[in-house]
């Protein structure tokens, strides 16, 4: 739980009142690779933060083909956030790519949370606007950059996590077959 409050602080200040208020309406739990933690068509209960490991959020298009979304590993939050937010059925999967322990704050905790913590609006708000922005950034680097560039600006973004995600999952990402990025990336390790 340390790392979960470590990483509040890089927002807000909390008591140590505070900080066990927080933690406890938290649920600390563990999923091994390949579970299932969010099914498409279900509502978004709760939000995720990753302690170890890594999620990933992707969609299935109706070729049964993944699209990738996010990725979250250590230190970072997830959730279908349309789901979260609205407590309407969403439309992501998420899952552990390998062995991963999550802190679990439910949508209910969450307001609980911002009743009795008020500055905890100004956290959420301040993880959505950086989502938001990445997003954002995310969706113009797709309409102006070629597959190699994108794969460039991932590494440079997310150093460690390239080595954390199976090749298929990160071309999924970058919107590229797994056949073109092993293709390109061999390409471009070579040029470096």
């Amino acid at each position: 739980m340390n790392l979960l409050l470590k990483n509040v602080a890089q927002h807000i200040s909390l008591t140590s009142e505070e900080e066990n208020h927080l933690l406890s309406l938290t649920e600390l739990r563990r999923y091994p690779a390949k579970s299932i933690l969010l099914n498409s068509g279900d509502i978004c209960t709760h939000s995720y933060f990753v302690n170890s490991g890594v999620l990933r959020s992707f969609t299935i298009n109706d070729n049964i083909v993944e699209h990738v979304l996010n990725f979250a590993c250590s230190g970072w939050w997830i959730a279908d956030f349309y789901s979260l937010i609205s407590q309407k059925p969403g439309s992501l999967f998420i899952d552990a790519i390998e062995d991963t322990e999550v802190v679990l704050l439910s949508k209910e905790n969450q307001n609980q949370l911002y009743r009795d913590i008020p500055k905890f609006e100004r956290f959420f708000r301040i993880l959505v606007e950086n989502s938001l922005v990445a997003n954002q950034q995310r969706i113009m680097d797709n309409l102006s950059m070629t597959a190699e560039e994108r794969y460039a600006q991932f590494l440079k973004r997310y150093p460690n996590l390239a080595n954390q995600i199976p090749q298929k999952h990160l071309a999924s990402y970058i919107g590229v077959t797994p056949e073109f990025f092993s293709k390109m990336k061999a390409s471009y390790l070579k040029r470096l």
